[in-house]
Formats: structure tokens, sequence, C-alpha cells
């Protein structure tokens, strides 16, 4: 046992508002490690306003490197890259090169060597809502995926050293690399969608790739009324997929207004501010 329950809060496509509910679920419990898993696009630290106390460098993957007294100038790897990395000089471009190694293997005087790749940050913060494990990856660098597990990972270090019972994680959009890292072995997920054409369709992928890890799944419709007609289409698509909708959120023009002041809708005084701590109720009556 991991002595620790795992909740996602997810969505199939990015704007459906899942890191608006998810800074405000943040704000609710009084123990819990929060993670944001969005390293290719993380905002949460905009609400959560975490002050960093350990941050560690991201190294991502490979680039290649020639070694000038090795080379004799043969031009075989500049010959096969394909993209075009490897100047008449034998020098290597790092924003063009992937790492994909075919000079390191090819070279027949073992000129070229990998050295790792410098891809991003991760932190270790006491926000607002306590501890915090976020990253940034850098633009234009890969293996989301690896840097997701590291934060998790991280949060799960904390989570069973100092004895916190709950790890809430704000998860990525979509169903790539990033979210299989996010969803993999988690207890819970919330899936927060929106009723307009893409929203619906792609709550379908990702209600079946939760499915295929065997998560319990949860749908939260944001902005219900700005289409109550297809609210009801996903209502009962949901029914008919045994998928409960634990809440329901209108349009409302209060939870801009507080993101503006750095405040999460649920610090709020209004409608939605209720509706979220009940939609957070009824997710921990989950068993």
């Amino acid at each position: 046992m991991k002595g620790f329950r795992e909740i996602l809060v997810i969505s199939g496509k990015g704007g459906t508002g899942k890191t608006t509910l998810s800074s405000s679920f943040a704000l609710l419990p009084p123990r819990k490690v929060v993670v944001d898993a969005d390293v290719d696009a993380p905002d949460l630290h905009i609400i959560l306003k975490p002050q960093v106390v350990e941050a560690q460098r991201f190294m991502g993957g490979k680039v290649a490197k020639i070694d000038a007294d090795k080379c004799d100038g043969c031009g075989l790897c500049r010959e096969l890259c394909r993209y075009d990395a490897i100047s008449p000089e034998f020098k290597v471009d790092s924003l063009a090169c992937e790492g994909c190694a075919l000079c390191y293997f090819a070279c027949p005087n073992e000129a070229v060597v990998l050295e790792d790749r410098e891809a991003g940050m991760w932190f270790l913060s006491n926000s607002r809502a306590g501890p915090m494990t976020h990253a940034r990856l850098y633009p234009g660098e890969e293996n989301s995926g690896k840097l997701v597990t590291v934060v998790r990972n991280r949060a799960k270090e904390l989570a069973q050293d100092e004895g916190y019972d709950l790890i809430l994680i704000d998860g990525p959009p979509g169903i790539g690399c990033p979210v299989l890292s996010s969803i993999t072995g988690v207890d819970q997920v919330l899936v927060v969608t929106e009723p307009t054409p893409a929203g619906q369709h792609d709550l379908g992928r990702v209600v079946e790739l939760a499915a295929h890890f065997q998560a319990r799944v949860q749908v939260c419709i944001n902005q219900w009324d700005i289409s109550p007609e297809r609210t009801g289409e996903i209502e009962e698509w949901c029914r008919q997929m045994g998928v409960e909708v634990v809440g329901k959120l209108p349009f409302s023009r209060d939870v801009p207004q507080l993101q503006n002041q750095g405040k999460a809708p649920v610090e709020g005084d209004g409608e939605v501010a209720t509706l979220i701590e009940e939609i957070w109720e009824k997710m921990l009556e989950v068993e």
C-alpha cells in the first residue's frame, strides 16, 4: 500500500478550465502535496505562488559532439545526418541535433560522443496551498513525459516521508505522452470538459484512456450553460458509459476577475465557489 491517494485533473483539450479547478481544489484540503504536471505550459504557479526551496536540472536527452582530435574529416556523419546538424567544419548545432546517435554509431574513428542535454528544470516549492512539485520544459525540448514522472516521483517521496495522505495533480491536456505519465498509477481522474464539439469529442478520448489505466473516472462540465443542449448530450453519453458527472459549473465573469487578482475561483463568494466545494466533496466520497 502506498499510503496516499492520487487524484488527477485532466482534460481532452486545452482551455476547458482544468487548471482553474485544480487551483481551487488545491486550497480546500488542509494537507496534501500539489503537482503541476503540465510541464510544457505550466501555469498553476500563477495562482498558488510557490516559493522554490529545491531546484534541479532536468537532463532530457542527448546531443552529439565531435572530438576534433579524432575526426579525420571523412564526412560520413554529415552525409548521414538527416537534420543537417553538422557543419562543414564538423561542428554540431545543438539546436538542430535530435540526439538520434546515428553519427555516433557510424563514425569509423569514434570521434563522436553523446552528451547529456539540459531540457528543463524541476522544483520543490512551498506554495500557499502547501508543498508543490512543478517543472518547466525548455521550448522545443522533448521527453516531457519523463519530466512528468520526475515531478510525480518527488511528490510521492514527500508524501511518504511527511505523512501526506493526498497528492493532487494538475495534468496536461490531450492524450499524449505527458498525459500517460500523469495518469499511470493514479487512483482517481477528474476530466474537465466543455459543451463544444471539440470538448465533447476529446472527452471521449480521454475517458477511454483513463479506463485503460483502470482509474476511477468522473466528469465535470464547465460553462455548461453556453450550450445546454450539448451539455445534455454529454450527460447522456456519460450515463451510457457509466461515468459519473460530479458537477456542472456555469459561465461566470467572476472567475477571470478573481484570477486577475491572483486568486482561485473557490476564494470568491459566488455560486461557482460553492459548486466547486460541492464537486470536491463528491470526489472525496469515492472509495
